[in-house]
């Protein structure tokens, strides 16, 4: 590198804008690819009426869990629940999953076994098959990656970049309460730390709901399972791992128009609330940048709402599609119009 070069640094540019660097080289263009990266997952055209699905995650200890506060059987239920959710957002069928490890010998053969427990257990849940994978050593931390298979016929895939403009914003089960959750837990890992016994455990029962919905996140197979069985296929469609916010801002971005959310209309539980009042801290900030919930924010017609609602109703509608030019907008409870930029 010569000295008029400069040396820029990941957290410069960010995730995402590494990602559009290492996206704008000129690479082979497979024509049966009909969508690669820029969606939850890739599509691949097959010979007949249905379309392949494929996604992969990876999970790094000290990054992306904590070994602390995360019992293994967890960890696997949740990795593998969150791979499927990204087929899902496509309204698509996990059919097989491949699941690669980088392990410290420092772990114990009881530890692996607890995270496979839990990813049995989340695969059985949803019907797919753990199909194999590659264990490799490691000298720092663990290390999980997960690759999931799955298929969607043509006429049913749902893409980030179907919403039209007037369509309904619609959001299921509640948001926040993973974030609730993690809040908690961070808690409880600082007191032990500062003044705990080891064979001292934190009583945890009053906050069942937010613990559950950090560590063990159920992917919404049932939506998809709803529509498929009404015939219902949404404009668009995403799973909620990054915060509401974000959410709403990759179908924007996609579809080529602007958001307008009710922030009265969040739904957030009861028991993310607690948790929030009790940290003194804004419980609405935990339902649009929180993530990890695993909902899906999807979009429809009004008119199909109206239809969808009498034979599922575990969703509320947030907003809707407006014109690109009026840009991802929020009105507050209490009237006043504010930009997701200004609330940063």
């Amino acid at each position: 590198m010569s000295e008029s070069e400069s040396f820029q640094t990941i957290q410069e540019i960010g995730l995402k804008g590494l990602i559009e660097k290492i996206t704008a080289f000129d690479g082979y263009k497979n024509p049966r690819v009909k969508q690669s990266i820029g969606d939850d997952a890739a599509v691949v055209e097959e010979g007949d009426d249905s379309l392949s699905l494929l996604s992969s995650d990876t999970y790094v200890e000290g990054v992306d869990f904590d070994p602390v506060y995360t019992p293994f059987r967890h960890l696997g239920y949740k990795i593998l629940s969150a791979g499927i959710s990204d087929i899902y957002a496509m309204n698509g069928k996990a059919e097989a999953v491949l699941i690669n490890l980088a392990l410290p010998n420092r772990m114990s053969v009881e530890m692996i076994e607890r995270l496979y427990e839990g990813l049995y257990s989340a695969a059985k849940e949803h019907e797919v098959e753990i199909a194999g994978g590659d264990l490799k050593a490691n000298h720092a931390n663990l290390v999980v990656g997960i690759s999931v298979y799955g298929k969607v016929e043509k006429d049913k895939v749902t893409y980030r970049s179907g919403a039209n403009e007037g369509d309904a914003i619609c959001v299921t089960g509640d948001l926040g309460g993973a974030l609730a959750g993690l809040r908690i837990l961070m808690r409880e890992k600082k007191h032990w730390e500062e003044h705990g016994d080891e064979n001292i455990q934190p009583d945890l029962a009053d906050y069942q709901f937010v613990v559950q919905r950090q560590l063990v996140p159920k992917a919404r197979k049932d939506l998809i399972d709803t529509l498929a069985k009404k015939g219902v296929v949404p404009t668009s469609m995403i799973d909620i791992t990054k915060g509401l916010v974000n959410e709403v801002s990759e179908i924007s971005k996609a579809s080529g128009h602007g958001a307008y959310i009710y922030q009265a209309t969040l739904p957030i539980a009861i028991e993310s609330r607690q948790v929030a009042d009790e940290m003194e801290e804004d419980v609405d900030r935990y339902a649009l940048y929180g993530g990890e919930d695993l909902e899906l924010m999807f979009t429809l017609p009004e008119k199909k709402v109206e239809e969808f609602v009498n034979h599922f109703d575990d969703f509320v509608v947030i907003g809707r599609m407006v014109p690109k030019e009026e840009g991802l907008k929020m009105q507050t409870a209490e009237g006043d119009v504010i930009s997701f930029d200004d609330m940063s």
